[in-house]
């Protein structure tokens, strides 16, 4: 009865041993896990701070200078202007034409920029200037 006991006692240390090293690998693994899963996504950069690297200058450099009518037109205007999506004037038609005889240019250029009916302000270029946003709508009449 002695040696059952003894191997009984052995036996549940063995298991006890085991499950406290099997919590402890498990914790460990939870919290990296979340550490994984809390750890922010991106990170913002000020121009001018020295911790940012060349992602400043970077994007300095993409959006400097203005993009052509023919630019914005094809990047941002398109999807809706192609096909006429809610009424918006078709591309190649005279729809644009005839909006500009009826309200001016003056009007279009309004409604370009501060949103008109179905068409959001600045269509679906939110970081175009009105100057190139006036040049995607001399695209549109011209063609």
């Amino acid at each position: 009865m002695k040696k059952f006991a003894a191997k009984a006692a052995s036996a549940l240390c063995a298991f006890g041993l085991g499950m406290a090293l099997t919590a402890s690998v498990q914790a460990a693994t939870s919290n990296e896990a979340m550490i994984e899963r809390i750890k922010p996504i991106g990170s913002v950069c000020v121009q001018g701070d020295e911790n940012c690297g060349g992602a400043a200058a970077a994007a300095a450099t993409s959006t400097s200078g203005a993009r052509s009518g023919e630019e914005i037109y094809t990047g941002k205007c398109a999807a809706c202007h192609t096909s006429g999506v809610l009424g918006a004037p078709k591309f190649g038609t005279n729809e644009m034409q005839l909006r500009l005889d009826e309200k001016g240019m003056e009007m279009l250029l309004s409604h370009a920029i501060n949103g008109f009916n179905a068409m959001p302000p600045r269509g679906t270029c939110a970081d175009c200037s009105d100057d190139e946003i006036q040049g995607a709508i001399d695209h549109m009449l011209a063609n």
